[in-house]
């Protein structure tokens, strides 16, 4: 067996350790050996794990769930739909951000890292973790999934009342991971573009965390970037 030891809070580390050492993720560590090779990927090695690093195990209390990593240059740094300060605000984060305006009142940001929102235990992951640069997907089917899959399947298990806000019909179909009746599911259209219309605006989940959070006695999520 072949022995991996991920940059990853010891939380995380702890609970997923039996996952980092079978034979699908020796695989995967192989494949992004080769990419690293011959492309660039993102995002860079030491950020792969930032949501996990950012949102301990046992801090997390909402989950966003994202599908693949930005792929555009200096966009990706680890949590999903968000960017670093400097780069420009891809189109469903600008949406994200105008549903948070018409929801609570919070101004539009000026730049779009969400590391605020991980900070206060929203961990914000995408399914697959990395990607090749100008090349959206990928890095699908090469065992990520496998690994998010048990993330979801872990936090479901060992947590309780867990705030889960599935975009998409891609983040709904991981609904079968979770207990409903230990969890809250919230669900809308993406924020894509392409889907927005169908149903995001007006979702109003950021104020709906905040409510179940207030009925379960913790304190509100800052949903502010700035």
């Amino acid at each position: 067996m072949h022995k991996i030891d991920p940059v990853i809070d010891e939380s995380w580390k702890s609970l997923l350790k039996d996952e980092f050492n079978r034979e699908y993720f020796y695989g995967l560590k192989q494949f992004l050996l080769s990419e690293k090779g011959e492309f660039t990927i993102c995002p860079p090695g030491s950020m792969i794990f930032s949501a996990f690093n950012l949102t301990p195990f046992d801090k997390v209390r909402v989950v966003i769930l994202g599908q693949d990593p930005y792929h555009g240059k200096g966009q990706a740094h680890g949590l999903c739909f968000s960017v670093p300060n400097a780069i420009a605000k891809p189109p469903s984060l600008v949406n994200i951000f105008k549903e948070l305006e018409e929801d609570l009142g919070i101004p539009f940001p000026a730049h779009g890292n969400l590391q605020n929102w991980a900070k206060q235990g929203v961990l914000l992951i995408n399914a697959t973790l990395t990607v090749r640069a100008n090349q959206p997907g990928s890095h699908q089917k090469k065992g990520w999934e496998v690994f998010t899959d048990t993330v979801i399947r872990e936090l479901s298990i060992k947590r309780s009342n867990l705030i889960f806000l599935l975009w998409g019909n891609f983040a709904q179909a991981k609904q079968e991971l979770i207990d409903l009746t230990r969890h809250y599911v919230l669900k809308a259209a993406h924020p894509s573009p392409f889907s927005v219309h169908r149903g995001f605006f007006g979702c109003r989940h950021f104020s709906k965390t905040n409510e179940i959070l207030k009925q379960l006695g913790q304190a509100e999520v800052n949903w502010g970037i700035d």
